[in-house]
């Protein structure tokens, strides 16, 4: 379903303004935040083989999730990073472990050079702008939506986000869909009953187990390195 110009429009604006916002925080407090969101997910999310989880090389200066999927790794967790197939097509996930050859994709965003393609059981999913639903606004590409909608069953979704990019809503469409967990420098919230509330890592790990049982994850993988 197109968007109303209206909305269009206003995504546009909000988009841009947070993405200024975020990109004019200082190394400090992104380097600060940063940690603590990682503290987060290390804590709350420390996954071990045979989970695969997908995430994103980091972007005008989106949370870096390159060392937590690192000190995965070492835990035996299968990494895999997105790729752009084709435009108005589902992302791929590409294998990726440390020292991977890599080569420049769309927007020169950094891709795994003919490793395996996997479905990720967990997806961290780095948002411009969150909503209070646990709705997201992204590049507008379209692309995660498209995904997530075509892997069944769905990967658990992780919003990575700082809490400058907090917003009431997103306007969220019938197409977009919510994200499973969010986590920010101040720490996890899930969506209930259509708000995002506050969730201690202890809650929101058995939250992550329990959408996994429900949906039959981990889903059957091959291994890569």
């Amino acid at each position: 379903m197109s968007l109303t110009p209206e909305l269009a429009l206003w995504r546009k604006t909000q988009r841009s303004t947070l993405l200024a916002q975020r990109c004019a925080a200082s190394a400090t407090d992104h380097a600060r935040w940063s940690a603590a969101i990682e503290a987060t997910l290390r804590e709350a999310f420390g996954l071990e083989a045979p989970w695969v989880v997908g995430f994103c090389w980091p972007y005008q200066a989106e949370f870096d999730a390159r060392p937590f999927a690192t000190w995965l790794h070492a835990r035996g967790v299968q990494l895999a990073l997105p790729v752009v197939v084709a435009r108005g097509q589902p992302l791929e996930f590409r294998a990726w472990w440390p020292g991977v050859a890599m080569a420049a994709g769309v927007y020169d965003i950094p891709v795994p050079v003919n490793t395996e393609a996997l479905v990720p059981d967990v997806l961290l999913v780095p948002p411009i702008g969150i909503g209070a639903a646990g709705d997201r606004l992204g590049y507008g590409g379209g692309f995660f939506d498209r995904t997530l909608a075509a892997i069944a069953p769905p990967p658990v979704t992780i919003a990575t986000a700082f809490e400058l990019s907090r917003v009431p809503t997103t306007h969220p469409q019938d197409h977009d869909i919510l994200m499973d967990v969010v986590v920010t420098e101040t720490g996890v919230q899930g969506p209930e009953g259509g708000a995002l509330q506050r969730l201690d890592v202890g809650q929101a790990a058995a939250k992550l187990q329990a959408l996994a049982r429900a949906r039959g994850l981990p889903r059957p993988q091959t291994r890569a390195p």
